[in-house]
C-alpha cells in the first residue's frame, strides 16, 4: 500500500468527522495437504488479498473492506462506510502526524519457507504418520493427517502517524485416529501441534509419537466403562485442560466482554476472583508459539498480560475501543482473522503459570474422583461462564491412586465458580495449539496449564 494513498484515506477521514482512522492491509498465502484411508482427501493453496478501513467517532465502529489498494477505491469504500453512519456530523479532526515507517520486531526465525518447500514435501510426513497409528493396534480403523500452513504480510497505517508491517508465518500438523471395536463403537482421539515457524517444523516434529498418543489413547478408551455423573473432585492435566480456564474465564476477561457487562468479573478488577494459588496469564511474546504476534492487528506491540496474580484479578485483555470503553490500559491484543473483519480484544497464548504442587499430593485424599489428562470439544456461554467439556481421556481415582479409564465424562461448571476451587497447580506447564473463534473470526491461539486439582466440579456422565 502506498504511504502516500494511506494518508489521503486517512486524512479525508479525518475531515469527515471520524476520530481516528485506520487501514489494515493483507495478503496470506494459505496451503495444506490431508491423508485419509490411504491416499489424499484434500490439497489446496491460494492466495487471498484485501484492505480493511476502519473509522471511529468515539467508541462507534464503522468498517468495510475491499480487494483493491488503489486510491480511488478506497475512496468508494470510505465514502460508503460514511453514507453508512448518517450521523455523521462530527466536526473535521485536524491533521495527524507524518508516518514513521516501521516493521514489527522478530517473534519468529524461519529456516525454510514453506512455499519453497513446496505440496509434496508434505506427502512423506502423511505417510509416516499414517504408518505409525495402524501399527498400534489392528482396532485402529482409521487414520486421517494433515499438513497446513500459512503466511500472512500485513501492513498498518493509521491517524496516529503509524505506519507498519509484520510477516507472520504459521505451520501446523493434525492427526485424529479412529478405534472401532467387534461390537462397531468408535472412540476419536487427535493431537495438533502448531507453531509460528516454518517448514522445519514438520521436519523436527515427531509425527510418529504424537500420532501413536492419539492411537493409543483410542484403544485404551475404546474399552472403557462409563462414568456416572455428579459432583466430585478432579485432577485436570497439563496442556489441553487449559481450554476450560481460555473458553470460561479467558473470553469473559475480554474487554469486548467487559464493555457490554457481559461478563461475571465485569466490575472484578484488583479483587480476589480465583485461589490464591492461581496466576494466569495471556503473553503474546513467547518466540516461535503459535499463538504469539510481534503486533497486534491495531499495529501495537504486543506484551505479557498478567491477568490473574496470586487470586486477584490484575488486567483485562484489550484493545483500542475496548480499552477507552472501559477505562483500562490497551495490552496488544486486538486481533482478527483477515481484513475482513474489524479487529477486537482476543487472546494470543492464555496460560495457567506453573506452581510447586506434586501429582502425588493431589490424589492423596481423594477417595473418589476423576483424572481427566486430556480434553475434547466443548461449549461455553461467555456472559455467565457456563461450560461444559467432553474428556477425552478419563481415569476413575480411588483412595488417592489412579484407577480404571472411564469414557463419556462432561466437566460442566461456571468459570468464575471454578477458579476459586483450583487449590494445588502442578509445576509442569505445557501450552498447546488452537483456533479461537469469536466476533473478528477465527485467531490462532495457544492454551495451556500445568497439572491442576479442582476440590469440586460436576461430572456428567451415564
Amino acid at each position: 500500500m502506498n504511504p502516500n494513498t494511506a494518508e489521503k484515506v486517512i486524512a479525508a477521514g479525518l475531515d469527515a468527522g471520524a476520530s481516528f482512522v485506520d487501514l489494515y492491509e493483507e495478503e496470506t498465502r494459505n496451503a495444506a495437504v490431508s491423508l485419509r484411508d490411504h491416499k489424499i482427501e484434500t490439497a489446496t493453496a491460494g492466495i487471498e488479498y484485501g484492505v480493511g478501513l476502519r473509522l471511529l467517532f468515539g467508541t462507534d465502529v464503522v468498517y468495510g473492506y475491499t480487494g483493491s489498494d488503489s486510491e480511488d477505491d478506497l475512496c468508494i469504500l470510505l465514502n460508503a462506510l460514511l453514507a453508512a453512519r448518517a450521523d455523521a456530523k462530527s466536526p473535521a479532526r485536524p491533521g495527524f502526524p507524518a508516518f514513521k515507517i516501521a516493521h514489527a520486531p522478530r517473534m519468529q526465525e524461519i529456516v525454510r519457507r514453506p512455499a519453497e518447500a513446496g505440496q509434496a514435501a508434505k506427502l512423506p510426513l502423511l505417510i509416516r504418520a499414517e504408518k505409525a497409528g495402524y501399527a498400534v493396534s489392528p482396532t485402529v480403523a482409521q487414520v486421517s493427517a494433515s499438513l497446513a500452513d500459512s503466511t500472512k504480510k500485513i501492513q498498518i497505517a493509521n491517524s496516529e502517524g503509524l505506519f507498519i508491517s509484520d510477516e507472520r508465518t504459521r505451520t501446523r500438523f493434525s492427526v485424529s485416529v479412529t478405534g472401532e471395536n467387534s461390537a462397531g463403537e468408535r472412540f476419536v482421539a487427535g493431537e495438533s501441534p502448531g507453531a509460528l515457524q516454518g517448514f522445519e517444523f514438520f521436519e523436527k516434529l515427531d509425527i510418529e509419537q504424537f500420532t501413536r498418543t492419539a492411537a493409543e489413547r483410542a484403544v485404551r478408551m475404546l474399552s472403557a466403562g462409563y462414568i456416572e455423573g455428579k459432583k466430585m473432585p478432579i485432577i485436570l492435566g497439563n496442556g489441553f485442560g487449559g481450554v476450560i480456564f481460555h473458553e470460561a474465564c479467558g473470553h469473559p476477561l475480554e474487554t469486548e466482554a467487559v464493555r457490554k457487562k457481559a461478563t461475571p468479573f465485569a466490575d472484578k478488577l484488583n479483587q480476589q476472583i480465583a485461589h490464591s494459588r492461581v496466576t494466569a496469564i495471556d503473553d503474546g511474546t513467547i518466540f516461535g508459539s503459535w499463538g504469539s504476534v510481534a503486533i497486534d492487528d491495531e499495529g501495537m506491540p504486543t506484551e505479557k498480560t498478567v491477568l490473574i496474580e496470586n487470586g486477584i484479578l490484575k488486567n483485562f485483555i484489550s484493545d483500542r475501543v475496548g480499552a477507552l470503553e472501559c477505562g483500562v490500559r490497551r495490552t496488544g491484543s486486538a486481533r482478527r482473522e483477515s481484513y475482513k473483519y474489524a479487529p477486537v480484544s482476543r487472546m494470543r497464548n492464555t496460560y495457567i503459570a506453573a506452581g510447586k504442587d506434586k501429582f502425588d499430593d493431589m490424589l492423596a485424599g481423594i477417595e473418589e474422583g476423576l483424572f481427566a489428562p486430556k480434553l475434547g470439544g466443548g461449549s461455553v456461554n461467555p456472559a455467565t461462564g457456563e461450560f461444559n467439556f467432553a474428556v477425552e481421556e478419563g481415569y476413575r481415582i480411588r483412595n488417592g491412586k489412579i484407577a480404571e479409564p472411564v469414557r463419556g465424562a462432561t466437566l460442566i461448571g461456571k468459570g468464575h465458580e471454578i477458579l476459586p476451587k483450583i487449590s494445588m497447580v502442578g509445576s509442569d506447564l505445557e501450552i498447546t495449539a488452537g483456533m479461537c473463534g469469536a466476533s473478528s473470526g477465527s485467531v490462532p491461539v495457544t492454551v495451556g496449564q500445568p497439572t491442576l486439582k479442582v476440590d469440586e466440579m460436576l461430572v456428567g456422565g451415564r
